[in-house]
């Protein structure tokens, strides 16, 4: 199979901070991590290449820090590592970025398997996964959480949704997106790790990919974040007295008063 995952390099979730005057996440002097849902979404392509075959390929979008990132996915056991990075992808929506990654995939060419992580904890939008498939015209499945048969031709796959879980049939090629829990990622071995830092990352500009200035970036992006707030808090107690009666039979009151009751 040659399986083409998609990763991305996301901002520390736990020191993430927006810019008031952009409403943009401030990415400057923050560390940089492979998305946690994409770490799934290699460890399963590279299962999947164990058991029947192929090549695994890292493909993202971003600066040239990114490379770093592909780096990581080559160190457990991916092939080929591929960057798209140009000024013009900066700001990019979810359908600018689909677009561009679906123009990536069709220069690499014949692909049995898109795999993506369920979704980004930078934006948490979960629309790239489905939104590349239609771009490629090829069907998908999302919330995968275990891949049951696989053939040359079509593959089983379960997924989770709200309320129940379901068993799809996809026809390859295909894409998916898997939640965590599908498997348990790997840590790299010293042998890879070593080939990794001996793999060159590859490159891609938009002139390479064939792209259209006016669908990547800014300009292909039809989505604006217009104002980005934090919650604000404000929680007040409030001291009940009297015998343990009382206390109980007020704070029902009160309760039925909120409409908690």
């Amino acid at each position: 199979m040659n399986i083409i995952v998609c990763v991305k390099q996301v901002p520390d979730i736990l020191e993430v901070s927006v810019d008031k005057e952009t409403n943009t996440l401030i990415r400057e002097g923050v560390d940089s991590v492979i998305n946690p849902f994409d770490l799934y979404a290699v460890e399963e392509g590279l299962r999947l290449k164990e058991q029947y075959g192929g090549q695994v390929y890292v493909l993202s979008m971003g600066p040239p820090q990114a490379i770093a990132t592909l780096r990581q996915g080559l160190s457990l056991g991916a092939e080929r590592g591929i960057l798209l990075s140009d000024i013009g992808f900066a700001g990019a929506d979810t359908l600018a970025t689909s677009y561009t990654l679906a123009k990536a995939v069709k220069k690499i060419g014949h692909f049995d398997l898109v795999i993506c992580g369920r979704q980004a904890v930078d934006g948490d939008t979960a629309h790239v996964g489905p939104s590349l498939a239609e771009k490629l015209g090829v069907p998908h499945v999302s919330c995968v959480i275990k891949i049951h048969e696989v053939t040359e031709e079509y593959m089983i796959a379960e997924r989770i949704t709200e309320d129940a879980k379901e068993k799809v049939k996809l026809s390859l090629p295909g894409l998916i997106t898997v939640c965590k829990g599908i498997n348990e990622p790997r840590f790299p071995s010293l042998k890879w790790k070593i080939n990794a830092a001996r793999t060159r990352v590859e490159v891609w500009s938009a002139h390479d990919i064939g792209a259209d200035e006016s669908k990547i970036g800014l300009k292909g992006s039809p989505t604006r974040v217009v104002k980005m707030t934090t919650p604000q808090h404000h929680r007040a107690g409030q001291m009940l007295e009297g015998p343990v009666g009382e206390q109980v039979a007020d704070l029902v009151s009160k309760l039925r008063e909120r409409q908690v009751l």
